[in-house]
């Protein structure tokens, strides 16, 4: 069990260093670029970030259902 902790924390450490080099990126080809790809680069990150709220929210109204047909 501690094995599978160690592995844990040591594969988020490493995936936090892939994405810091991301962000650099993507902030060198917005600083280049002209100011009509910036808006589409940040309608881009939105348009991400929705996703996971949506399902998330899906998710939370599910288990509200679930619970409340439980209790009748």
């Amino acid at each position: 069990m501690c094995i599978k902790k160690y592995l844990s924390v040591l594969f988020v450490l490493l995936l936090a260093e892939v994405s810091n080099a991301q962000c650099a990126m993507c902030k060198a080809v917005v600083e280049g670029g002209n100011e009509s790809m910036a808006e589409g680069v940040n309608d881009g990150i939105t348009y991400l970030m929705i996703f996971p709220y949506i399902l998330v929210g899906i998710l939370f109204y599910m288990l509200y259902r679930h619970r409340k047909k439980l209790k009748n």
